[in-house]
Formats: C-alpha cells, structure tokens, sequence
C-alpha cells in the first residue's frame, strides 16, 4: 500500500519509503523526505520564483540519473508551473513555492538546481554564481583559497559575497546583484575568472580544458548564463552518500585544512540552521544587492 500524507491541504501518494537512496550510509527515501521537511523554512526562499531543474535518481546514484526541466508527466494540478522561454522555443517548468510541492518534487528523487533569475524576469540575474571546482589533487581546501581571493575581489567593487559547500568537492560563491542582464553578469564573471588566474597562477584555471586542471581550481563562471543552473542551497546530492549544498561560513573557509572540514550530510544541517538559521539569508535583501561596474 502506497502511504498517503496530507500537507498543507494536498493529499501526497509517498513512495518507496524503505528504499535506500543513498548506499554507503544506507539513507532512505523516508529519511529523505523528512530531511526535506526539516530543513523547508530556509530551501523554499531559494526555490520560490525560480523554475526547477530536476537531477533525478530514482534509483540512487548508481542507477540512472537524469536532468528533468519540462514539468514531469503525472504533476498534479496544484502544483504550480510557468512558461520560461528557451532558444527551442517556450516550455513549462515548475516553480517550487510551498511545502506541499516541496513534498511532492522530493518524492521523485531529485537534486535541485535553479537559475540565476526569478521567473518574472526571465533572464535578468538578481545573483552572481561561481562555481569553483578541484581538479585531483586538489580538493576544497584550494578552493577556499580562490574563493577568499575573489570575496576580496568582488569586495573592491561592491560586491558582498557568501559561500557554500558544492555538496560534492567543490565551493560555491554567491551574491546579490541589483537586476542585470545574465549576459553582462556572466562577462562580468568571467572577467574576474580571468584576473584569478593571473593573480593565482599555480591555483586557478578559467577554461574548462580538462588537461589543464589537474592539481588546479577551475572557476566556472558559465553558470550566470540565463539558461543555466546552479545546484539549489540545502538541496541533497545525488551520491553514495547524502551530502548537502550547504553554506557555510567565512571562518569555516578560512580554516579549511582538509576536505573533511566542508563535507556535510543531511543530518548534520538541522543543527547547523538551529545554529546558524541561514547564512545565505541576505541574498534576499535587496539594499544589499551589490551592482556590477
């Protein structure tokens, strides 16, 4: 029998509840739901307006994983969804903006990943992303040093940024920009790619080149692109096991000495919000929206 749970007024058909998801520590699709649940108040501000990207694995990692951007077959019609527009032509994606769709999106086994933009100004970032990722044997701990660089660089134009823990080796950089162009955020960002390579030689790559990465740090600044995406904060991870994208604080990056000190888990963030609430909360606030030179 499929168990069904009412949220918020909408009735959810909950599946494979004992399936595990997550093999290494065994985490379940029932502790992934509820990890969702938990951690609601500070994902939803991150989702709401944006239209979902879907990382499905239904199965797990091992199984088949899946990029899902149309609304999937089957969304019930309470969900809410908008048209974005596309280089191909117009298409209806979801928009997760309470609890309910939360539920329901988290009961198809998903990564999370939103655009730069809110839908009522489809490409028109309100934020800058980077994404900075360790080519072996690199690890995270290269990227804290690239990402205190370019806090101080982004700093000298205004610009406040924070940080999150990729949830898989890397660091993301984020911040609030006044409303801009995607295609001037991403110019703008890859400017500033460039400057870290000259600044950091030894450390930093802007190309994604895959022979020129070992033991460096590519800044990937191609993620401010309108039709790109960028893994959601707090979303899970599709990996062995269930790491999270979770922020993380300016001191936690400056004393990284080893990956470990960045890797968190699904439960390991209840406390972390009890603790901290969220530290990428004045994204949100728009007098802190920094604006690009």
């Amino acid at each position: 029998m499929t168990p069904i749970t009412e949220v918020e007024g909408r009735r959810l058909a909950l599946t494979n509840l004992d399936k595990v998801l997550h093999p290494a520590t065994g985490f379940t699709k029932g502790e992934v739901l509820h990890y969702y649940a938990t951690v609601a108040e500070v994902l939803l501000p991150h989702l709401r307006d944006r239209p979902v990207s879907f990382l499905r694995y239904p199965d797990g990692p091992d199984g088949q994983v899946f990029f899902t951007k149309n609304v999937p077959p089957g969304t019930p019609a309470w969900v809410t969804t908008a048209e974005v527009p596309r280089t191909e032509g117009p298409a209806r994606m979801v928009l997760v903006q309470n609890l309910a769709s939360l539920v329901w999106a988290a009961n198809l086994v998903t990564e999370f990943h939103t655009p730069q933009w809110t839908i009522g100004t489809p490409g028109i970032a309100d934020r800058i992303v980077f994404d900075l990722d360790p080519g072996a044997p690199a690890t995270v701990v290269e990227c804290c040093e690239v990402a205190l660089w370019l806090r101080e660089r982004l700093a000298a134009d205004g610009i406040e940024a924070y940080t999150k823990s990729s949830g898989s080796k890397g660091l993301h950089l984020l911040a609030s920009v006044a409303p801009t162009p995607s295609a001037d955020v991403s110019a703008y960002a890859k400017e500033l790619a460039v400057e870290a390579e000259k600044a950091l030689p030894r450390r930093v790559v802007h190309r994604m080149t895959r022979n020129l990465r070992p033991g460096k740090v590519f800044v990937d600044w191609s993620q401010n692109a309108g039709r790109k995406t960028t893994a959601t904060p707090y979303t899970l991870r599709a990996r062995a096991e269930p790491t999270v994208s979770v922020p993380v604080t300016w001191d936690e990056v400056e004393g990284c000495g080893s990956p470990a000190q960045l890797a968190f888990q699904a439960t390991d963030i209840p406390p972390r919000v009890r603790d901290f609430g969220d530290l990428l909360a004045p994204l949100f606030d728009p007098d802190r929206a920094g604006r690009l030179p």
